[in-house]
């Protein structure tokens, strides 16, 4: 049985500690979830283990705003202070408390 804890929490800033790009936490599943085909294009010597939380982010970097998937071990949280620009956080979150955004809506 898996008995993974998420590192990170819904609404919560971090960044890659390799890429230069920083996003707002909406989903963690508890374990790599993603297609096979994702995972190989990932070269062999950055590969992320499976067994570990993987996390969905309203991402950004200086030329763009989407969506990613990132391991837990690839993530550190985000001092910054700063929010994140992402047009869709608005329609997800709530105010921004200068690390975490609030969530619109209660989860179940």
């Amino acid at each position: 049985m898996l008995r993974t804890r998420a590192k990170y929490n819904l609404g919560q800033v971090v960044r890659h500690r390799k890429h230069p790009f920083r996003g707002v936490v909406f989903d963690v599943d508890p374990e790599f979830s993603n297609t096979e085909e994702w995972y190989e294009a990932i070269p062999e010597d950055s590969r992320p283990v499976k067994d570990q939380p993987f996390y969905h982010l309203l991402a950004e970097n200086d030329q763009s705003y989407y969506v990613a998937y990132v391991s837990e071990q690839n993530l550190v949280a985000d001092y910054s202070g700063e929010p994140v620009g992402h047009p869709d956080v608005p329609e997800m979150f709530g105010n921004f408390d200068g690390g975490a955004y609030a969530l619109h809506y209660q989860l179940n």
